[in-house]
């Protein structure tokens, strides 16, 4: 499978592609950072992403894309940035009909690194290792995308046997009911010998 990981932001958007196969071997494809200018118009900033987030897809072809779920800051400026380039890589990616994940921040770290309170230079330490990429992504942008495109494929197979099981219980349940008023039927149509 191959998933492009973006790290949404206005200033930096971090971009990696990551391919992984069976037991969990996985490789960079490529990663990078997308910038834009503060001085920018929003408008022509949250272009700027969107067209480069599509170059990147046309580029390599993702079956998935991972964003990283925003999370709540106390810079609300910078929080409404990162939900906005969210916004148009999640757009993006459903113009293509290529699925969107989301993942929080402490998933991803827990993910990669073990620890849900892991810091930057943790991530990008485990993210250079696991990749063996032989020197560490920068800016720390470039890391979590590749982190939050790892996390993905990691979790993938979870998340489809969760939603399989959750899928099965809901057909299940559905089946019981059903047999409960057919059983609330049959029994009221039999009447009450007794009266």
């Amino acid at each position: 499978m191959r998933v492009l990981g973006v790290d949404p932001g206005l200033t930096r958007c971090g971009i990696g592609v990551v391919d992984g196969g069976r037991n969990r071997h996985i490789s960079c494809v490529a990663v990078g950072v997308v910038r834009t200018p503060p001085g920018d118009e929003l408008p022509m900033r949250l272009k700027a992403v969107a067209d480069a987030v599509e170059q990147w897809m046309d580029a390599h072809q993702p079956e998935v894309v991972a964003i990283e779920r925003v999370f709540s800051q106390h810079n609300v400026r910078s929080v409404m940035g990162t939900a906005q380039a969210s916004g148009v890589v999640a757009l993006a990616a459903a113009r293509r009909g290529l699925p969107v994940a989301f993942h929080t921040p402490s998933e991803v770290k827990a993910a990669i690194s073990g620890s849900g309170r892991a810091d930057k230079r943790q991530v990008t330490l485990m993210v250079t290792k696991v990749l063996g990429l032989s020197e560490a992504p920068r800016p720390a942008d470039a890391a979590d995308a590749l982190a939050l495109a790892v996390c993905h494929l990691w979790r993938a197979p979870m998340t489809s046997r969760l939603a399989a099981a959750e899928a099965k219980a809901a057909e299940l349940a559905k089946a019981h009911r059903q047999r409960l008023r057919d059983a609330r039927r049959s029994s009221a149509g039999r009447g009450d010998p007794t009266r």
